[in-house]
């Protein structure tokens, strides 16, 4: 099963018995929809047993027997902008675990409970940052890189057993700054729900980590990255990485609520309205080994130019056929096989994330003593 990414500005969707079918209508050389005589429109037929997810993208219609299907079958229906900002969901109900999610939520009434977690998450998202960095050290040594990969080796095990000074020592042996997102008083009074020292280790990690990203981008344009701008991205790297994670975090989403989870409480991210806290969590595993490692590729292997990003004021965008390349890859990357290296057996990276869902689940109902994150060696 995989997910049917929709990406045809004027396409609807309609129901033919267990089938979709995607009209995509016929463009002229500029663009627009063909006029006159000879036009005509594609169809695509895509059997709804083999769609786990629909991502919408832009412009599309989708009939309300297609939704009705969808949703029968269990699929979740997710919309986004054309450039990938998130609009919303359409979700199957819940499973019938409330016993789950009971468990969840006394876990995030815990503050003990709910730091343990939150460190997991944050170790996890440290871990896979360094594997990055070391993967690329490995095969082209850099001074810089190899500084920032022990920074990054210091902030685990600051996180590890969450002792503030310690990251402070990390911090000012190498040289980074802070996370500007996270202000100083609530690192050193350990607000935000005892998460401060926590969010300490990981700003400080994130910090070297995407300190010397640029330096393992090889691909023979200015690409502009200097440092993570999230709102908006100011460059073609950045451009991506909002991109990616947006795309990526919308699927965890879907995992977690087919799981029986709680999209919406979290552990590391606070509860607010609208906010997939518990995705969002999850993400921080995956960040670095997918969406990060996408990006790194399409550059490296020159695929992306320059002409692939459109500047508009002070952001920038993919074009359509830079959002398409990325897609394709970013699939390719999702049904990449892996050894787990919790269960030790081969699984692809999209069936990694619904593990940890599950994995998660199983800590929070008492059945295991522990979270154990997913990281890569």
């Amino acid at each position: 099963m995989a997910i049917l990414y929709l990406t045809e500005q004027q396409a609807w969707v309609g129901r033919e018995g267990d089938c979709l079918i995607v009209h995509i209508p016929e463009r002229d050389e500029g663009g627009d929809k063909g006029a006159g005589k000879g036009k005509r429109e594609r169809k695509m037929t895509v059997p709804m047993l083999k769609v786990e997810e629909v991502v919408v993208l832009g412009d599309i219609t989708m009939s309300t027997p297609a939704l009705a299907a969808l949703l029968d079958a269990k699929v979740a229906i997710t919309y986004l902008t054309r450039y990938g900002r998130y609009l919303g969901s359409l979700n199957p109900p819940l499973t019938r675990n409330s016993l789950l999610r009971l468990a969840q939520h006394a876990a995030h009434a815990d503050p003990e409970r709910r730091i343990a977690v939150a460190r997991r998450l944050v170790v996890g998202k440290l871990r896979n940052m360094r594997t990055i960095l070391m993967r690329y050290h490995r095969q082209n040594p850099d001074m810089l890189v190899g500084a920032a990969a022990e920074s990054i080796r210091r902030c685990i095990s600051a996180a590890e057993d969450a002792n503030l000074k310690l990251v402070d020592e990390a911090i000012e042996e190498s040289g980074v700054d802070r996370d500007p997102e996270l202000e100083p008083g609530e690192m050193a009074s350990g607000r935000m729900n005892g998460l401060g020292p926590l969010l300490g280790c990981e700003g400080a990690g994130s910090a070297a980590y995407f300190g010397v990203f640029s330096r393992l981008i090889k691909c023979g344009w200015a690409h502009g990255f200097s440092k993570r701008v999230r709102r908006p991205p100011t460059d073609a790297v950045n451009a991506m990485l909002s991109y990616g994670y947006t795309i990526l975090g919308n699927q965890i989403a879907s995992t977690v609520a087919g799981v029986g989870l709680d999209p919406y409480i979290g552990y590391l991210h606070s509860s607010r309205y609208g906010k997939p806290a518990l995705a969002l969590d999850l993400l921080e595993e995956f960040r670095p080994v997918i969406v990060d490692a996408v990006v790194l590729g399409l550059l490296n292997n020159r695929m992306l130019e320059e002409k692939d990003f459109e500047r508009e004021l002070n952001s920038v965008k993919m074009s359509e056929r830079g959002r398409r390349l990325f897609l394709e890859k970013f699939e390719e990357r999702m049904q990449e096989v892996i050894t787990h290296p919790t269960f030790e057996y081969k699984v692809p990276y999209r069936r990694c994330i619904e593990l940890q869902a599950r994995l998660l689940g199983k800590y929070l109902t008492g059945e295991v003593s522990e979270y154990v994150p997913f990281a890569v060696r």
